[in-house]
């Protein structure tokens, strides 16, 4: 973990999977970088955390459905979700033609 640097430097050009990278962790928060490239959550897995998660899409596009909701967040550069601790969500989609480039801030 590097005490600097630019969130935008060395993304990879083609991803087998999500790439997640530590930038700060502290006490009581994770932050990371997630960079994606048409990746979504497999079939039937849902994201399911026992801290609180607040995500940014700094890059690119994507969609985060949540359990029991009819459509997806969609989610463009600037657009932000807080999720509570064990909000049931899976990415639906990110970009394929494009790196999404997420910041997440992950609270305990």
């Amino acid at each position: 973990m590097a005490a600097d640097g630019n969130i935008f430097a060395d993304i990879p050009a083609t991803l087998a999977g999500e790439a997640f990278g530590e930038l700060l962790v502290a006490a009581n928060v994770r932050i990371e970088r997630i960079v994606s490239r048409g990746h979504a959550s497999a079939p039937g897995f849902w994201y399911d955390q026992d801290a609180a998660e607040w995500v940014m899409v700094l890059q690119g596009a994507a969609e985060v459905l949540l359990e029991g909701a009819v459509a997806p967040v969609e989610l463009r550069p600037g657009d932000y979700l807080y999720l509570t601790p064990h909000t049931r969500h899976r990415v639906q989609w990110t970009d394929p033609d494009r790196a999404t480039i997420w910041l997440a801030v992950h609270i305990a």
